[in-house]
């Protein structure tokens, strides 16, 4: 779990924050409590703020290591909070195993995609999962900037070949060849399995290539840091070039 708590995932997880809030205002009543499911949760982060936040979160996790920090961080909540959770081991190819259509208000699948070989089975049966108005949240990488980290950090070689791949894969940070995803073609897809997109915003435009153990700045620097982020993510061209996208469809 190295680097979860350092610069570039607390960018991610409160930009996303801020975006998820501003759909679901937009979207339900001031006060509602949804039903949600978060696909591959990771250590909790988006699941434990929205169970904070009074909603009811099933949370969805294959990785042995990344379940055991859920429930950790689960633990530490109050009684209140955790009986708003739910935590199950499974994968995301299979949420028609473990639910019925129709159970959730919200959806979300973030950083999950680009280790699925052949998403677009996957993402129907999300859809699925939502009633009707439901929302469904994707965070994935963004194919049509893979050139800008290398770039950024001076491996114009990188650089180059991210330019003339043939094939929407990249090695992260992991050393694993994974998958990015193109806004129009997810658009596409969104359409397709009657969610057409409905927002949809970047992520990490500015601060993608600092090290996953960069500590957090000051208070004021870091708020200033958010806020730019924030103001990239939603504004052409600089979400266009953003390391992830984040893209919210509803279910018709």
């Amino acid at each position: 779990m190295k680097g979860l708590g350092g610069l570039r995932n607390a960018v991610r997880q409160e930009l996303v924050a801020r975006q998820l809030d501003e759909q679901i205002a937009a979207r339900f009543p001031v006060g509602r409590r949804l039903r949600v499911l978060d696909v591959g949760m990771g250590q909790g982060t988006q699941a434990l703020r929205l169970a904070r936040a009074g909603h009811s979160v099933t949370g969805l996790e294959s990785d042995g290591t990344m379940l055991k920090a859920a429930r950790e961080a689960l633990a530490g909540e109050p009684e209140g909070i955790r009986e708003r959770v739910r935590l199950i081991e499974g994968d995301g190819q299979d949420t028609g195993v473990h639910f019925l259509p129709g159970s959730f208000d919200l959806v979300l699948c973030h950083g999950v995609l680009m280790y699925v070989e052949e998403p677009d089975p996957m993402l129907a049966g999300l859809a699925r999962m939502l009633a009707s108005g439901g929302l469904l949240s994707l965070l994935v990488r963004n194919a049509d900037a893979l050139a800008m980290r290398p770039g950024n950090a001076g491996d114009f070689a990188g650089a180059l070949a991210a330019f003339d791949t043939d094939t929407d894969t990249y090695t992260n940070r992991l050393g694993v060849t994974v998958r990015a995803d193109r806004l129009g073609s997810l658009t596409a897809t969104l359409a397709g399995i009657a969610a057409p997109l409905h927002a949809w915003y970047g992520v990490r435009v500015f601060c993608d290539n600092v090290s996953n153990e960069a500590e957090l700045p000051a208070p004021p620097e870091l708020a200033r840091l958010l806020d730019v982020e924030d103001r990239a993510g939603r504004t052409d061209p600089y979400r266009r070039v953003a390391a992830l996208l984040h893209l919210c469809g509803v279910r018709g």
